[in-house]
């Protein structure tokens, strides 16, 4: 026979394990609602996400994590499975990416352009140049202050490649000045030094009130800067969000959503900072 002070403690043991369970099930359950983006700073420096995050997470209950890096880092991060989901704009490597079975899903969501902005004195005479390769070539040969990011970002990888397109390889030269910031902080250094440097449109002019840089060459097909989301592989990486990644790369290809980013800049900034694209191919983004 079980004595009352034996059962009562069995039953306590009993509740014990029962509120544990149900601890341990509330905590699972929040966890799958934490979604972690890496994204680029562009998307951040811009703006856009204090826009879009706060929709996403109103509409769908997750509660998003951001990582702002260069796309190359943001990448990195996705390839050992420590976020869930990225927003970024490297396409050799991001096709490079989903080749190595490190993303399960790639889609295109906006685009915009690159731009070199220098001072508007533009030392090195740029204005006028068709191609970025004459203007590399110039920059070079006049010995003009530029600098770069060197952070693996999709923007530094679009200079190399703009820097081999023009015959040059500015690497240990005395105009050519490292930063290791992100997108915003770097056009602030060439801005005091007064240096010519490579960005994205949406961030130049989301800061350009406090800028002097002046926009010296546009309109280059090579410089066609595209987002894509990447939903990062949760067979490789079974702690991978996979759902919330899913969630967001919908939501970020939406009617809704691609509304919104094609109008995102047109009041404060008089001009759209991305144009949206979901459901186009490269052939549709002249690439």
């Amino acid at each position: 026979m079980i004595k009352f002070d034996t059962l009562s403690r069995f039953s306590a043991c009993i509740a014990t394990l029962a509120i544990l369970a149900c601890g341990l099930s509330s905590s699972a359950q929040a966890a799958s609602k934490v979604l972690i983006l890496a994204t680029t700073t562009s998307t951040q420096d811009s703006g856009l996400l204090e826009v879009l995050i706060p929709l996403f997470e109103k509409e769908s209950g997750y509660i998003v994590k951001t990582i702002a890096v260069g796309s190359g880092q943001a990448m990195l991060m996705g390839k050992k499975g420590e976020v869930d989901v990225l927003l970024v704009h490297s396409p050799d490597a991001e096709i490079k990416f989903m080749a190595e079975g490190a993303g399960s899903s790639r889609r295109v969501v906006m685009h915009n352009e690159f731009v070199v902005v220098g001072p508007t004195t533009d030392p090195a005479k740029l204005r006028g140049f068709k191609t970025c390769a004459e203007a590399f070539k110039k920059i070079a040969d006049v010995k003009a202050l530029f600098f770069f990011r060197n952070d693996n970002s999709g923007t530094y990888t679009k200079e190399k490649e703009l820097w081999k397109a023009a015959g040059v390889i500015p690497d240990s030269q005395q105009w050519y000045h490292q930063t290791g910031l992100g997108m915003g902080q770097t056009l602030l250094v060439a801005d005091e030094k007064k240096g010519y440097t490579l960005t994205d449109r949406a961030t130049y002019i989301a800061l350009k009130t406090k800028l002097e840089l002046a926009i010296v060459l546009e309109g280059d097909p090579k410089l066609m800067n595209i987002y894509h989301v990447i939903q990062v592989n949760a067979v490789k990486w079974p702690k991978v969000n996979s759902a919330g990644a899913k969630t967001f790369a919908d939501f970020m290809v939406s009617p809704k959503t691609q509304k919104v980013i094609g109008s995102y800049g047109v009041v404060k900034f008089r001009a759209p900072l991305f144009f949206p694209d979901a459901g186009k191919n490269s052939e549709d983004l002249g690439l």
